[in-house]
């Protein structure tokens, strides 16, 4: 697949500092995919500790999400989370620059044909998932078998944002920032395939309060948006990694009689999907992000 142009990397001095750890993790991409895989677990439990505010952060969201577990329950969920970051971090870094042949073998993908019975009749397709440790490497995964497009929230250092989306659009076929609807609509209705994951709040973007693991939750109304303007089909993706290092990959049939025109009800429909992808492997979800900081008083959770 070509890759699309970009524009000239910024080379400023400021962002020098920047380079150089691009510099880092292009090295430690190419390292032996066997000595990532052990080292991965090991700099999540560093990581547990040296970021003290995110772990408070995924400990709160593990205590409002799961209740009815006890400390030791949540504890030893919060650790084996950690260990799967960690390794997620690896896992990011040859999804961008290293090679895929060691992660692709023993690779399982099913539900494609719900995805080609979808296309059939020439409509798009969005893939709604949800932000798992794994998203990076497994979406490079699928990009092996289906030109995909993807929503994601660009970075604020530049020379970051440059590297990433050129290690992204080696092998997808077109990225579109979250404020970039009116492109992804057209990506849609040309039947392009599109990932998105609406499971984070946000500042920016059409948000309603919808239950989310019980609990009311600030979400963007996107899914809606771009299935009912784009035309397109709704498929839920769920992504793995399994304990013997191979990843599974499982695309969904077409959400029934999706869209309507209710925003709100849609919304409750994408969240209650993502909860049950979520709930299947809660240990690679990303729960440092603070999903329940804003309420529906208008008052700010304390994490």
């Amino acid at each position: 697949m070509a890759t699309p142009e970009l524009p000239p990397p910024p080379l400023s001095p400021r962002t020098w500092p920047t380079w150089l750890a691009i510099g880092l993790g292009w090295t430690v991409a190419r390292w032996p995919w066997w000595l990532q895989r052990r080292a991965g677990p090991v700099l999540g439990r560093a990581l547990m500790h040296l970021l003290g505010s995110r772990r408070r952060v995924a400990d709160t969201n593990l205590r409002i999400c799961f209740p009815e577990l006890d400390d030791a329950a949540r504890a030893h969920l919060l650790r084996r989370n950690f260990e799967s970051l960690g390794l997620g971090l690896f896992e990011f870094l040859r999804a961008w620059w290293g090679r895929l042949a060691p992660v692709d073998r023993g690779c399982e993908i099913s539900g494609l044909d719900h995805l080609e019975a979808a296309r059939a009749d020439g409509r798009g397709v969005i893939l709604v998932s949800a932000h798992f440790t794994t998203l990076e490497v497994c979406l490079r995964l699928l990009c092996q078998h289906i030109e995909l497009g993807a929503m994601y929230r660009p970075h604020e250092q530049a020379a970051l944002e440059w590297a990433v989306k050129r290690g992204r659009l080696r092998h997808a076929k077109a990225m579109f920032a979250r404020d970039e609807l009116r492109p992804a609509i057209r990506h849609l209705k040309q039947g392009g395939v599109l990932w998105f994951a609406p499971d984070q709040e946000t500042r920016r973007g059409e948000s309603v309060f919808v239950p989310f693991f019980g609990q009311p939750a600030w979400s963007l109304t996107s899914t809606h948006q771009l299935a009912r303007l784009g035309g397109a089909a709704v498929l839920p993706l769920f992504h793995e990694r399994l304990d013997d290092g191979r990843y599974r990959l499982e695309i969904g049939a077409p959400l029934d009689g999706f869209p309507t025109r209710d925003a709100t009800a849609d919304t409750a429909r994408i969240m209650a999907t993502l909860e049950g992808l979520i709930r299947r492997r809660p240990d690679q979800y990303l729960w440092l992000h603070q999903r329940f900081k804003r309420q529906p008083d208008g008052s700010r959770r304390r994490y």
